[in-house]
């Protein structure tokens, strides 16, 4: 049976109400968490690849799993006032330099905030341009302490799960191919550090990883965390972030990129939804 006409228009009201404030409600909804990335985005052509690549990623996976991503280049913002706003912080390439900058983050950090740092910004080297001068820092939040040496060229690696109990690690499987990478090696030794929990190792199938030419940019055994967490803070730290890059035929082209790898995305949306919960 046909409906009136003025019936029909006030179902196609109700229902277009209905749909509108559905739409309102998804706008409005308050997010998980926000994120905030500090960038530098001048050193290493490897790593400002990876940085434009993140601030391209990340929004994506935002909107996907309901946080917000903002970015600063500027590394004043690294104050009290500022950082208030946000629950998670992350470091995309390096680290702050100025004291105030350090003590603002370190006061954000015991107050119970949350880090996640990528590849450079744990890097620190006597002498260069990125000495060891934040002893907190690198000894006692990070735990690695100085660089040592790294892989070359950029080659993937097999990663192996430490702790399929953490939440980080939730639906990742034992073992999974990494996206290139130049992998660092620590000065410190994080096994014989108890407040460190290393989630993610180079699994012994990698081996040789690297190709060289120089024979001590290749590894051939030993055990190497490339993530771990420091259960004194809300904190993961990641080895990725050094995509590869055509140094050689001084073309600069990218040859790979960090986020072509589903599972190493899902491992960082796990990261950042445990770091974001409160």
């Amino acid at each position: 049976m046909l409906l009136p006409v003025h019936k029909m228009r006030i179902a196609w009201l109700f229902m277009t109400a209905i749909y509108l404030s559905c739409g309102i409600t998804k706008a409005q909804q308050k997010p998980l968490f926000r994120v905030i990335a500090f960038f530098t985005g001048k050193n290493d052509k490897a790593h400002v690849s990876f940085v434009n690549e993140a601030n391209r990623n990340f929004p994506k996976l935002a909107e996907k799993n309901d946080f917000t991503y903002d970015t600063t280049s500027n590394w004043n913002n690294l104050n009290a006032e500022f950082l208030a706003k946000y629950q998670v912080v992350i470091f995309l390439d390096t680290r702050p330099e100025s004291l105030e900058q350090r003590e603002a983050f370190r006061k954000y950090m015991e107050n119970g905030g949350a880090w996640m740092g990528f590849h450079f910004a744990a890097f620190a080297l006597t002498p260069s341009a990125y000495p060891q001068n934040w002893k907190w820092y690198h000894n006692e939040f990070l735990g690695s302490g100085q660089y040592k040496s790294n892989t070359w060229r950029p080659t993937s690696a097999v990663l192996r799960a430490e702790n399929r109990n953490h939440p980080a690690l939730k639906g990742i499987p034992a073992t999974f191919k990494a996206s290139p990478n130049e992998w660092y090696r620590w000065e410190n030794d994080l096994t014989q550090n108890k407040d460190i929990q290393i989630l993610l190792s180079i699994d012994p199938s990698s081996f040789p990883l690297g190709t060289g030419p120089k024979q001590h940019e290749i590894w051939k055994s030993g055990y190497y965390p490339v993530v771990w967490t420091n259960r004194k803070y809300k904190m993961i730290y990641l080895n990725m972030g050094h995509n590869d890059i055509d140094y050689e035929n001084k073309t600069d082209k990218e040859l790979s990129f960090t986020f072509d790898n589903d599972i190493q995305n899902q491992f960082l949306v796990n990261a950042l939804i445990w770091l974001g919960n409160k």
